[in-house]
């Protein structure tokens, strides 16, 4: 599943309180400088993605007229076009060792920070944190349902996109994440 920025924050949450929870981290400077930090390096993950996907939509408009004659499945050749220039972009699109690189970036920043220290090996550390991003990814769907359900329950009708929807929505997302000790 692609991570999104609306997504982020919540991750980051995850991954500070799956490592304090842990009980071989201790924060040096509390829950909030870690989450921080761990979203500084999602977040960069996130736009390197939405940087190559906006070029390779730019190849794709510029050959338009090329793709309709060809009768080429644009799905198909959007993702070879994003697979080919993945590597220019740094993006790793195998999501398990997209999130294993992630983890060890979020480690080095936290390391490298000193927000949290600990006294057994690094890939135990990564490892929590790998956990924690894809736990909340696997959860995620289940939770976007959950949330649309409580939405439709409603006798009031929300309109999704508009500003009413969406404050309900991030209200109701946080609850969920709350309900499951996420948030």
């Amino acid at each position: 599943m692609k991570m999104t920025l609306k997504t982020i924050p919540h991750i980051a949450n995850k991954i500070a309180i799956d490592l304090n929870k842990s009980g071989v981290v201790v924060m040096t400077k509390g829950l909030e400088p870690v989450a921080a930090e761990a979203e500084k390096v999602l977040h960069e993950s996130v736009k390197q993605e939405m940087a190559l996907e906006e070029k390779v939509n730019e190849i794709c408009d510029a050959n338009e007229d090329e793709i309709e004659y060809m009768m080429a499945d644009e799905r198909q050749l959007f993702y070879m076009i994003k697979k080919k220039l993945a590597p220019e972009f740094g993006v790793i699109l195998n999501y398990e060792e997209r999130f294993s690189d992630i983890a060890h970036k979020i480690l080095d920043e936290l390391y490298e920070e000193d927000l949290i220290h600990f006294d057994v090996t690094e890939n135990r550390i990564k490892n929590i944190i790998y956990s924690a991003i894809t736990s909340f990814m696997a959860d995620s769907s289940e939770i976007e349902d959950a949330v649309m359900d409580k939405i439709r329950s409603y006798k009031r009708r929300f309109i999704p996109g508009t500003d009413e929807f969406e404050i309900l929505h991030e209200k109701l997302y946080r609850e969920e994440l709350t309900k499951r000790g996420m948030e």
